[in-house]
């Protein structure tokens, strides 16, 4: 499988945006800038990877948000399809060149959004825990596809917010929205080569999880044995999925996302092998 249209290399004139509008993740550090164009046929909502006032883009987030597409694409996963568009922008007065996250809206005509958290606290049943109850709505196969790829990533925040559920009143539909904001994954935090190369790919690093604990190891193994040999085998496929990166990120965080994505792999395949 090639991904080879989800990355726009022409630089776009975006500098007519505000990002005057800011929201910043529950629980995690850094500002993260969006703003949105609803002057033509659809609503095209645009975010920045993590901006610091005196230093500009400091993060990778919209980076990792493509390669999270990338991995639920191959695994038939519903998520918000994000296209990386290299853009000249102006914050605070300045213009920037960088590459952002271009997306649409996924509510159908009809939809209302809440968060997952919420709705499983208003409809839950007495005792039942947030899989249960995912369970008994037919969802679990998108939470246990959300759990994998939120291991290989290493998705810190993935908390109550960050899972949709889509309402149509008229129609009586009720569904689980396309998986979204995967960003605070992989190696955001890493700004310079040392940082890099220090990185441990298997790290246990503290993540949040509607359905599990702080730890993607033992969120990993909530994932029954019988849906990982469901999944199609990713190890040959990961210099696909990070192939066209060459000309927007450094050459060592390409060799250090490689080699999170093998190892981490690795570690599921041997789950599903035993």
């Amino acid at each position: 499988m090639h991904f080879d249209n989800d990355i726009e290399y022409d630089q776009q004139d975006l500098t007519y945006l505000s990002w005057t509008k800011t929201r910043q993740s529950s629980g995690t550090a850094g500002s993260f800038l969006k703003s949105y164009d609803d002057t033509g046929d659809r609503k095209i909502y645009y975010k920045l990877s993590d901006y610091d006032i005196i230093h500009g883009i400091v993060g990778h987030e919209c980076i990792n948000e493509i390669i999270a597409g990338r991995i639920m694409r191959f695994f038939h996963m519903d998520h918000l399809e994000y296209t990386l568009v290299n853009s000249k922008i102006i914050i605070d007065g300045k213009e920037i060149e960088t590459y952002l996250c271009k997306s649409y809206d996924f509510k159908e005509k009809g939809e209302s959004k809440i968060p997952l958290e919420d709705y499983y606290v208003m409809e839950r049943k007495e005792n039942e825990t947030p899989m249960d109850f995912c369970k008994r709505m037919n969802w679990e196969d998108i939470i246990f596809g959300m759990l994998v790829v939120d291991f290989l990533i290493i998705n810190r925040d993935r908390h109550g917010a960050n899972i949709e559920v889509l309402l149509n009143q008229k129609n009586k539909t009720i569904r689980l929205a396309p998986l979204f904001d995967q960003g605070f994954s992989l190696i955001c935090r890493c700004h310079d080569e040392s940082e890099i190369a220090e990185f441990d790919a298997m790290s246990d690093v503290k993540v949040q999880s509607f359905f599990g604990s702080n730890s993607a190891f033992e969120n990993i193994r909530i994932v029954p044995v019988e849906y990982l040999k469901k999944l199609p085998d990713i190890g040959k496929e990961i210099d696909n999925i990070l192939e066209g990166f060459e000309t927007v990120i450094g050459r060592k965080y390409i060799e250090k996302i490689r080699e999170i994505l093998t190892r981490r792999w690795t570690f599921i395949d041997n789950l599903r092998n035993t």
